[in-house]
């Protein structure tokens, strides 16, 4: 199975939206698998949940307010919450989903590897005299 990009009703379903602005949620749908394009290729199947995070963080916040007062009620958002970006988070569960990084050990023996020792051995044994130094008299 390929991946298949989410729909503008799909991000209005993962935001709790009841109504969505079909256009630009695609625009931010088709960039944010730019996004993602940019880290892994081709996108795993599992990807749409990436997709829609980073699209939900930039349609709920488009202009990154980070403290924002309507008369007596004030919210404050971390910096960084709004625009069209990838987190660290982001970019690790891309690469996890697509079987990539994590531990792993390179073999790096060939295939053709041969046991036996390559040195040339001496069918006849040791020779009878050794030379000085070698602690045999």
């Amino acid at each position: 199975m390929a991946f298949e990009i989410p729909t503008a009703e799909d991000l209005g379903l993962y935001l709790g939206l009841d109504e969505i602005d079909g256009d630009r949620a695609a625009l931010l749908i088709q960039q944010a698998v730019n996004l993602c394009l940019s880290v892994v290729k081709p996108l795993p199947d599992e990807a749409t949940a990436v997709v829609l995070s980073v699209c939900g963080r930039a349609y709920t916040n488009p202009q990154q307010i980070s403290y924002e007062t309507i008369g007596p009620m004030s919210v404050q958002r971390p910096t960084g919450s709004g625009g069209l970006y990838l987190t660290k988070a982001d970019k690790a569960a891309l690469k996890s989903l697509a079987g990539r990084g994590g531990a792993f050990t390179v073999d790096p023996t060939p295939s053709t590897a041969d046991p036996s020792p390559t040195w040339p051995i001496d069918d006849v044994g040791f020779p009878d005299e050794f030379e000085p130094g070698w602690g045999y008299s």
